[in-house]
């Protein structure tokens, strides 16, 4: 008797199931195309808790069976042949990306600066939250300590440091040296993290100078024999720096950016440009970490470019006091290096009304910075459509309450 009632029931939910959603009585085809295509959106990396750890680019697992390898061939008195990088050479091939990601660079933060002045940056002033243009969204979202009981965000002006955020590396003279250690910490220079990697990829500043082998070093028993000088002749450290042409650059820039007003047509052009040098730094930079390694702490955002992490004991992380205050260092990834800041996309800029938080699950979001170049006019790829969820319909106030 049990087993005929689930029979029937099975084939009601097969009648069900094969009934087009727009034959059915009693709903409406409009709410019924929302959530097929909510369904088929991306969702975005979830925030991690302040004692969780990143997730790791290469399992625990494979990093045992590499240590064990590892282990093995050291014990074996014979050479070890090291290509480049890890043999101190640079690899050929990658030396014009290294040159077209600092290229790219420098276009980005020029278009950013200018775009700035026309676009209106948000930053929450408690959880650091961003919203790039007029007015800011009224999405309650804010749950630090602190905060509102209401999780309203407390909006103040922003700037490019909050669509950029600036990582720091410490420079490396010799990459495959020795690590920064706790005592040079205030000796040794920190410079941009992707700019740190595009020196040690093959790109020369005179700022910055590291050391460029003409011959490899070998690994005899896991021991690093190096044949050359540790400091040859034809290097010459400060020779060729000007000490001043950062900030007078700096200035040039600032003088030239605002001696013109834009039209929307140049604001366009800009936003354009932007948005190729951002995709194009991205990219150049993922083919560099490729071979030359960046290292990230799995509990703050630390980043050294080079095979292994520096030695400095300033992470503040989870439980820092077991490890001494050093970081717990592993494989980086391009979103360690160059971290976007998500915020809601803004769809219609002319409407003027603000995203209200009872349609927050129908808001899309995008990097700060692409945001930015998309409200300015230029084109976003396809490879975004998942998160900016253009194709999802926002329902007016007075049909939300309809959806189920």
């Amino acid at each position: 008797m049990l087993s005929s009632h689930f029979r029937t029931v099975g084939k009601l939910l097969e009648k069900v199931i094969l009934v087009p959603s727009a034959q059915l009585s009693g709903v409406n085809t409009h709410f019924n195309v929302l959530h097929s295509t909510v369904s088929s959106c991306k969702e975005l990396p979830r925030k991690l808790n302040k004692s969780e750890r990143k997730p790791l680019v290469t399992s625990f697992n494979e990093l045992k069976r590499q240590a064990r390898l590892k282990k093995k061939e050291i014990q074996k008195v014979h050479e070890i042949i090291l290509k480049p990088p890890e043999n101190g050479l640079l690899v050929q091939q990658l030396v014009p990306t290294a040159h077209q990601v600092y290229a790219a660079r420098s276009e980005l933060l020029s278009t950013v600066s200018t775009l700035v002045k026309y676009t209106v940056i948000y930053t929450c002033s408690l959880c650091r939250e961003v919203h790039v243009g007029h007015p800011p969204h009224k999405i309650r979202t804010c749950d630090v300590k602190g905060s509102l009981s209401s999780k309203e965000h407390s909006w103040v002006k922003g700037g490019i440091e909050h669509v950029l955020p600036l990582v720091e590396s410490f420079h490396l003279y010799d990459r495959i040296g020795r690590a920064v250690s706790h005592k040079e910490m205030l000796k040794v220079d920190r410079i941009p993290a992707i700019v740190e990697l595009c020196v040690q990829a093959g790109f020369d500043i005179p700022e910055y100078p590291t050391r460029r082998r003409a011959f490899p070093v070998y690994c005899v028993a896991g021991r690093v024999i190096d044949f050359e000088k540790r400091f040859p002749k034809e290097v010459s450290l400060g020779k060729d720096i000007d000490t001043s042409g950062f900030w007078y650059k700096k200035k040039r820039l600032h003088e030239v950016t605002n001696s013109k007003e834009l039209h929307s047509d140049d604001i366009k052009a800009i936003a354009v440009r932007g948005m190729k040098a951002w995709e194009k730094m991205c990219s150049g930079a993922s083919k560099l970490m490729e071979k030359y390694g960046v290292q990230t702490c799995g509990y703050c955002p630390e980043v050294q470019v080079g095979p292994k992490g520096h030695r400095v004991r300033n992470c503040q992380a989870y439980k820092h006091q077991m490890r001494d205050g050093q970081h717990a260092w592993q494989e980086a990834t391009i979103n360690d290096l160059v971290p976007p800041v998500y915020v809601f996309h803004v769809r219609d800029q002319k409407h003027g009304e603000p995203l209200v938080n009872e349609l927050k699950k129908y808001y899309g979001m995008l990097p700060a910075v692409v945001e930015l170049f998309a409200q300015a006019g230029a084109p976003v790829r396809k490879s975004y459509a998942s998160t900016m969820r253009e194709d999802v319909v926002v329902p007016e106030m007075s049909e939300e309450k309809w959806v189920v």
